[in-house]
C-alpha cells in the first residue's frame, strides 16, 4: 500500500547537521562578553532538569515544512511594533496603527489594477463555469476556508435568491442558468463547516484531505477550483489544487494550457519565500495552475493572516465573483432590470477593486468610536464579563471575526449546548427559532459535515505520519453532521439561549446590521429591537455597528432612533457607523469587508489592552497544529532573546548566548503536556507566556522554576508585566 507523507524528509546527512547545531551542549559555545560580568552558558534543559521529548526531537529534524518564521507574513511589521505598549493608554492610537497595515493592502490593490490580466481571466473562467452550469468550487483552511464559506452563504446564495424572488426577472435568465444555480458555487473548507466553529487538530497538516474533499463534493474535471491559502504554503489546500490537476494528467492528451484556465492558486507571501519548501515548490512551479500572488507583507499582528492577508483574498475573489456575475446577466436583462438586482451601472474589474481606498478610508473616520467600543468590551472582559454579538445579513463576517479570536488569543471556543454554564467570553445569536434553523439562516442551506465512512480507511491507510494519523482519526470523529447539534446561535423570545445565557448585569452586548435592518430598526417586532431592549433591561452595556448607505450628494442622513438602547440613566450605547456607496454591489462585498477589517481591529486592540499581545505578537497563541507549533516555538524564542540582549539584563546577569530553536521547541512541548495535564487549574492559559516566564526565570535564578512556579506569573501580573518589569 502506497503511504502519503506530509512532505519528503531531509537527507540523512540534513538530520545529523541539524542535530548537531541545535542540540549541541551549550558548554560548546564560548560565553559572550558584551557588557557587566559574563552568565555561564548554563545548559538550559539541564538547569530546568527536562529531557527532550521524541515529539519535540521529532518535530525540530523531520517537521522542517512546518517551521514557517521565514516566511513575510510572520515577520513583525514595523508600523504596529509597539502596539501592546502603545494602546494601554490610547486605544485611538492604537487603532491607528492597527488600521495602517491595512493601507498595504490598497498599494497592492492599485498594482493589480493596473496589471490585472490574471484576475481578468479568472472573471473569464468564472463567467463560462456559470453559463457551462459547472461547479465553482472555492477552497480554503481557517481563515481562508472561512473565506470560502463567505463567497458561497454571504455573496453567492442571498444573490440568486434575490433573483429568483423577482420571477419575471428569473423567467428572463433561467433558460441560460442552472435551475438549482444558487447550489454551483460550493464554499468549502479544512474540516467541512465543522470547522467553522474551531480548527480540527491534523486536518490543515495534511494534503490527503484536500484531495478527499474535493471527491466527497463531487468536483470532477471541468469544474473551476479557486484554492486560497492565507501564507501559500497551508497542506491541505495545496492537496486540493493537486488533486484538482491530477485530474487532467490522468487523461490523454492533457494540455497544461486547458487546466490553467480553471484551477488557481490564491496566496499571499512572495514566491521566493515559499519556494524553500517543496509542497509549495510544487505549485508555484506548476504550468497547469494559475498562481495568484497577493502579498502585501507582514500582517499587523505577527503571523495573524486573517487580518490583511484575508482581507485581500476576500475582497480579490468577492469582486472577482461579482463582476463574472454581472457580465452574465448583462446578456439577458436590460439596465432597468439590472437596476432591480442592484447592478445600477455597468462597473469593470478594476474599478471595484479601486473601491478599496475609500472603505478603508470609511472605517478610519470612525476611529473614534470603534475605540468607545474597544473600551467597553475590554472592560466587561477585565472584570470577568461576557459578550453577546448579534447580526443577521453581516452573520457570517460577525461569525468570523468571533471563532478566529479563540485560537489567535487563546480563549474557550464558542460554548456547546452541554456546557453547564458560559465558558467562552464570546457567543454568537441571529434571528432563529431553533439551532438546526439557525444554521440555515447562516449557512443558507443545511450543515455539511464530513462523511466518516469515506475518510477513515485512507487516513488509516495512507497518512505515514504517526501524529498526524492519530490528530487526524480523532479530529474525524467530530466532523460528522451531528455537531450541528452541539451549537445553538438561537434568538428567539421563547428560546433557550435567553433563558440559559441571556444578559447579566456588567455583560455586553454587540448589534452588526446592515441597511434594511437599520431602516427597520423604526419597527416594534425588529430583532434588533428587541435585542437591545433585552440587554438594556438586564442592565448590560450596548454596541451598535450601523453600516447605512452613503447619502447622495448634499444630502443627510438622519441617525436612526435608538432611544430604545438608553438605560434608566439615560446613557446611549456606542454607535459604530459606516457609511458604505449603494451602488454595483449586489453581493454586499464592500460592506463585508469593512464589517470585517472593523471587527478585526477592534477584537486585535481588546486583546492587546487586555495583555493577550506582546508589542505585535500574539504570545497567546494556541500550539493545535504544526504550523502553529512552529509559530509559538518562534515567539518563545523571539521573546526570551529579546530578553537576554536587554542592557538592563546583560548589566545584571551577564551575557548569555541566545536559546536555540531546538531549546525553545522542548521547552513548548514540555509545556503542551503541562497544559494538558493540569487542564483544569491552568484554565486560559497559553504555553507561550509559560515557556518564556520558565526559561527567563531558570536563567535569572540559575535553577530550576517549575511550570507551576511559573503559571503563578502568568495568572499575575502576566507576560506583559512581567517582560516589562525585566526592563
Amino acid at each position: 500500500m502506497t503511504r502519503t507523507s506530509t512532505d519528503k524528509r531531509p537527507a540523512f546527512w540534513l538530520i545529523l547537521l541539524v542535530i548537531a547545531i541545535v542540540f549541541a551542549s551549550p558548554e560548546a559555545v564560548p560565553a559572550r562578553q558584551d557588557r557587566g560580568a559574563a552568565q555561564a552558558d548554563v545548559n538550559l534543559l539541564q538547569l530546568l532538569g527536562l529531557t527532550t521529548s521524541p515529539e519535540s526531537l521529532d518535530y525540530v529534524v523531520n517537521k522542517t515544512p512546518f517551521q514557517l518564521h521565514a516566511l513575510l507574513t510572520e515577520q513583525r511589521h514595523p508600523k504596529t511594533w509597539n502596539l501592546s505598549e502603545k494602546i494601554k493608554t490610547d486605544t485611538e492610537a492604537g487603532l491607528r496603527m492597527l488600521f495602517s497595515v491595512d493601507e498595504d493592502i490598497a498599494a497592492r490593490l492599485e498594482k493589480l489594477a493596473a496589471d490585472k490580466a490574471l484576475l481578468e481571466q479568472l472573471v473569464s473562467e468564472i463567467e463560462y463555469a456559470i453559463l457551462a452550469k459547472k461547479k465553482i468550487y472555492v477552497y480554503g483552511c481557517g481563515a481562508t476556508g472561512r473565506l470560502a464559506k463567505q463567497m458561497e452563504s454571504s455573496f453567492w446564495r442571498p444573490f440568486w435568491k434575490k433573483v429568483k424572488a423577482e420571477a419575471d426577472l428569473w423567467s428572463k435568465c433561467r433558460s441560460r442558468l442552472d435551475p438549482l444555480i444558487e447550489n454551483g458555487l460550493i464554499g468549502e473548507m479544512t474540516g467541512a463547516d465543522r470547522a467553522l466553529i474551531s480548527s480540527l487538530e491534523g486536518f490543515e497538516d495534511l494534503q490527503l484531505i484536500g484531495r478527499l474533499q474535493l471527491k466527497d463534493r463531487g468536483v470532477s474535471k471541468g469544474d473551476l477550483v479557486i484554492c486560497v491559502t492565507e501564507g501559500g504554503e497551508t497542506s491541505s489546500v495545496i492537496g486540493t489544487v493537486l488533486g484538482a490537476l491530477d485530474q487532467w494528467k490522468a487523461e490523454a492528451g492533457y494540455n497544461p494550457a486547458e487546466s490553467r484556465k480553471r484551477l488557481y492558486f490564491v496566496y499571499n507571501n512572495p514566491d521566493d519565500r515559499l519556494k524553500p519548501f517543496e509542497r509549495s515548490r510544487k505549485v508555484i512551479e506548476e504550468p497547469g495552475i494559475t498562481k495568484i500572488n497577493l502579498a502585501t507583507g507582514p500582517q499587523a499582528i505577527t503571523g495573524s493572516t486573517r487580518m490583511q492577508a484575508t482581507t485581500i483574498e476576500t475582497f480579490v475573489v468577492g469582486c472577482a465573483l461579482e463582476t463574472a456575475v454581472e457580465r452574465v446577466l448583462r446578456r439577458v436583462l436590460g439596465k432597468k432590470d439590472m437596476a432591480r438586482l442592484g447592478f445600477t451601472a455597468e462597473t469593470e474589474l478594476a474599478a471595484r477593486i479601486g473601491r478599496f481606498a475609500g472603505l478603508l478610508q470609511e472605517v478610519k473616520r470612525n476611529i473614534p468610536a470603534i475605540a468607545a467600543l474597544t473600551d467597553l468590551e475590554t472592560r466587561a472582559y477585565a472584570a470577568a464579563h461576557f459578550s453577546t454579538y448579534f447580526a443577521g445579513a453581516g452573520l457570517i463576517t460577525v461569525f468570523i471575526d468571533s471563532t478566529e479570536r479563540s485560537p489567535t488569543f487563546r480563549l474557550y471556543p464558542l460554548d456547546t449546548v452541554k456546557e453547564p454554564q458560559r465558558k467562552g467570553w464570546i457567543q454568537v445569536w441571529t434571528e432563529a427559532s431553533d439551532p438546526r434553523s439557525a444554521w440555515l439562516t447562516f449557512l443558507g442551506r443545511p450543515f455539511r459535515g464530513l462523511t466518516p465512512a469515506l475518510y477513515q480507511k485512507p487516513f488509516e491507510d495512507e497518512i505515514d505520519d504517526p501524529y498526524l494519523r492519530a490528530k487526524a482519526l480523532e479530529s474525524l470523529k467530530k466532523a460528522g453532521n451531528d455537531q450541528q447539534d452541539l451549537y445553538d446561535f438561537s434568538f428567539a423570545a421563547a428560546g433557550s439561549n435567553i433563558k440559559r445565557r441571556g444578559p447579566a448585569p456588567g455583560d455586553i452586548g454587540v448589534a452588526a446590521l446592515f441597511p434594511a435592518e437599520v431602516a427597520d430598526l423604526k419597527n416594534p417586532n425588529s430583532p434588533f429591537r428587541k435585542f437591545g431592549e433585552l440587554f438594556v433591561k438586564a442592565g448590560a452595556g450596548l454596541g451598535f455597528i450601523l453600516i447605512t448607505d452613503k447619502p447622495a450628494k448634499g444630502a443627510v442622513n438622519p441617525a436612526p432612533d435608538l432611544s430604545f438602547a438608553q438605560d434608566k440613566t439615560k446613557k446611549p450605547a456606542v454607535v459604530v457607523r459606516l457609511e458604505i456607496v449603494d451602488g454595483n454591489d449586489p453581493f454586499g462585498v464592500e460592506r463585508h469587508i469593512a464589517l470585517k477589517m472593523l471587527l478585526n481591529a477592534h477584537s486585535t486592540a481588546v486583546m492587546a489592552k487586555l495583555g493577550r499581545v506582546i508589542g505585535n505578537t500574539m504570545t497567546n497563541v494556541s500550539p493545535t497544529n504544526l504550523k502553529l507549533i512552529g509559530r509559538a516555538t518562534f515567539l518563545i524564542q523571539l521573546h526570551v532573546n529579546d530578553a537576554l540582549n536587554n542592557p538592563a539584563w546583560v548589566r545584571q546577569f551577564g551575557s548569555r548566548r541566545p536559546i536555540s530553536y531546538g531549546e525553545a521547541n522542548a521547552v513548548l512541548y514540555d509545556s503542551i503536556a503541562f497544559m494538558k495535564e493540569r487542564a483544569e487549574a491552568v484554565g486560559q492559559a497559553a504555553e507561550v507566556p509559560l515557556s518564556i516566564i520558565r526559561i527567563l526565570e531558570a536563567l535569572r535564578r540559575k535553577r530550576d522554576f517549575t511550570a507551576d512556579e511559573a503559571l503563578e506569573i502568568v495568572k499575575t501580573p502576566g507576560l506583559a508585566a512581567y517582560l516589562a518589569g525585566l526592563k
